[in-house]
């Protein structure tokens, strides 16, 4: 699998382990649980924990894990993340251990982080001795905002002292053992937009005598987009999307409102401050154009996730390591959006991505697809990953 090195775990132990990181994610892919309602998957990930041995376990909100090894030696403190969460879609798959919650299912591979941060929570638990103190947190609702990230920062002691944190994602893109990395800006910030065109409702055959929402709202979506193409430079990353348009309920009316939901993506602070007004403006002109009135509300979700340059440098240099050269790669960076970045806010750190696509499995499909699973190798690889940038950032 990988070099005998120090930071490693013995490859023989690691090998031991991978059949029940199989179990472990089967388990949890069997079981899914959406966001906020992860009761059981929680109470699973606690008993697993206490069983090790060796770990302080507590439950920061009802459906949220910590776990704690104190170290013997000085050190500092490092905060590993797994988030625990499914989303709320029917899965299409027919392995034996397809989803047997209808209507939810582990769509984006948070199955297979669990599984790994609690076999980095074996490997750890199985050491006599630790450098500086060593927290892992099974976290809650990263597919929902504002994010099971916000809640454990903004209202727990999970950041008090911590001196660094990292976490990964499984990535169906990238082919299984590989490691991407990337400093700096990594993830947007995933913004949403909910207008209402409000109209005059009316019969079909006589539009002049209404006010059509489904025209305006459609002018909307359209002129939405000269946004991106003309009030932004080139040179900046920004995403107006509409996926969302509800109106109407027959063939020979004219409804009175039409719904749009979207979502904006960004990066850089200074646009995404500028967004709502820009595309509010847009709405206000459309609607005034044609006698429409209209309703509006911006709603910010997840921070852009911003990663440290020294952090993603050791990350780099563990993946070097763990993986080699060859499939160590500079991470692209996305127009996805992701909670960790609220842990950035509180301590330094950095979130990379482990490659789990196996065409020969059938594993290519992409994230929140039907279909979306992950080759089962890509496991021991984020555990070696997890345990060894531990080990690296916790002597600093």
């Amino acid at each position: 699998m990988t070099q005998n090195l120090e930071i490693q775990p013995h490859a023989e132990r690691l090998m031991a382990l991978e059949p029940q990181l199989v179990i472990w994610r089967r388990h949890l892919h069997r079981h899914p649980e959406v966001s906020f309602q992860e009761h059981q998957t929680a109470a699973y990930i606690a008993a697993e924990l206490r069983g090790m041995g060796g770990l302080e376990v507590s439950q920061l909100t009802p459906t949220s894990v910590l776990a704690i090894r104190r170290g013997t030696r000085p050190g500092k403190t490092v905060l590993l993340r797994a988030d625990i969460d499914a989303l709320p879609m029917s899965e299409e798959n027919s392995f034996e251990f397809v989803s047997q919650n209808s209507g939810s299912m582990h769509a984006c591979g948070h199955d297979g982080h669990t599984a790994i941060l609690l076999g980095v929570a074996q490997l750890v638990s199985e050491q006599a001795d630790w450098d500086g103190e060593l927290r892992m947190i099974f976290q809650h609702a990263e597919e929902q905002s504002p994010g099971g990230a916000e809640e454990l920062v903004f209202a727990s002691a999970l950041m008090d002292g911590v001196d660094v944190v990292t976490g990964l994602h499984l990535n169906s893109q990238l082919p299984v053992g590989v490691v991407a990395v990337r400093p700096g800006a990594f993830m947007a910030a995933p913004d949403n937009i909910y207008i209402t065109i409000l109209g005059r409702g009316g019969h079909a055959a006589h539009p002049e005598e209404a006010v059509d929402p489904i025209v305006v709202g459609a002018q909307v979506v359209t002129n939405l987009q000269h946004i991106v193409s003309r009030g932004v430079s080139a040179l900046d990353s920004l995403v107006v999307s509409v996926t969302y348009f509800q109106a109407g309920t027959t063939t020979n009316v004219i409804p009175d409102r039409a719904e749009l939901k979207g979502t904006v993506r960004s990066f850089d602070p200074e646009l995404r401050e500028r967004a709502p007004a820009m595309i509010e403006r847009v709405v206000r002109g459309v609607c005034e154009a044609h006698g429409a009135r209209y309703e509006y509300r911006y709603e910010n979700g997840y921070r852009p996730l911003i990663n440290d340059d020294g952090v993603a440098e050791v990350l780099r240099q563990v993946a070097l390591e763990v993986v080699g050269e060859e499939r160590t790669v500079l991470a692209k960076p996305t127009m996805g959006g992701e909670d960790f970045s609220a842990y950035l806010e509180k301590a330094p750190g950095a979130y990379f991505n482990v490659g789990s696509r196996n065409d020969g499995l059938e594993s290519g499909f992409p994230h929140h697809h039907p279909r979306f699973t992950i080759d089962e190798a890509a496991l021991g690889t984020g555990v070696e990953m997890m345990y060894a940038a531990a080990i690296r950032l916790a002597k600093g």
